[in-house]
């Protein structure tokens, strides 16, 4: 990196959410860092391309955007200079296609994840990525579905809860994704907010339109049907708002 460059991202301490670096760690990373500058408007990186990397903005102000259920792109966080937060991990039958934009002109420094851990924390990035996937990822899932609900109708917030559940618990057979675990009403009622006999109401349903089978109490979902189901959803949705 050209010594100005240096010079310039030197300050990285005072960065927001930057504060935690020693000096030496700091030091080390800004001669790491590969330094471009984005424009206004510009898309800075997006999960179809977002590398193994870590952003930092030196400059300027960014923002991460994404579509919600009827496909229009909204703003989630406005990023202050500091390191610019990661994207959720993805969720299976859910897309929020993420980017960061710059909303002035901006200057990023980028740096190589595995190579930012090993400087920042010494540490590997794969033992990293599996600690933090651990402590946070649930919570990251909460917040996708809470979002992705807004605008939902309950037989689409039990899809998307069924296939959250298949993701964690389910055991692939030739009859579906076999659950582990007793997935009673009450608690399915809780994840969508909805009352246990309306949840009731539609696991019947779901059973009729062969979403879900039942076998010696074990519950069986067929996640391919469901899917299906909230990819019509999803077109049906998309067709009213351009009417």
């Amino acid at each position: 990196m050209p010594a100005k460059r240096i010079s310039e991202v030197r300050d990285l301490k005072k960065l927001k959410n930057m504060s935690w670096l020693s000096a030496p760690r700091v030091d080390r990373l800004a001669r790491a860092l590969s330094v471009s500058t984005a424009e206004q408007g510009e898309v800075i990186f997006d999960e179809k391309k977002v590398p193994e990397s870590v952003h930092i903005l030196l400059s300027g102000v960014a923002r991460i955007t994404c579509r919600n259920r009827k496909g229009q792109r909204k703003v989630v966080i406005i990023v202050a200079p500091g390191m610019i937060s990661g994207f959720p991990l993805p969720v299976n039958g859910i897309s929020y296609d993420f980017r960061c934009e710059a909303l002035n002109n901006c200057q990023i420094g980028a740096i190589e994840l595995e190579a930012f851990i090993r400087i920042a924390l010494g540490i590997e990035s794969a033992d990293f990525k599996r600690m933090a996937h651990n402590y946070l990822g649930r919570w990251n899932l909460v917040q996708l579905r809470c979002s992705n609900f807004l605008g939902c109708t309950l037989k689409e917030r039990l899809a998307l809860a069924l296939i959250e559940l298949s993701e964690d618990f389910g055991i692939r057979q030739r009859d579906g994704l076999r659950l582990k675990l007793l997935a009673r009403h009450s608690d399915l009622a809780d994840l969508v907010g909805a009352s246990r006999p309306r949840v009731t109401e539609y696991m019947s349903q779901f059973e009729r339109e062969r979403f879900i089978a039942r076998q010696n109490r074990q519950l069986i979902v067929q996640r391919d049907r469901i899917e299906s189901f909230l990819s019509q959803a999803d077109s049906l949705l998309s067709g009213s708002e351009s009417v």
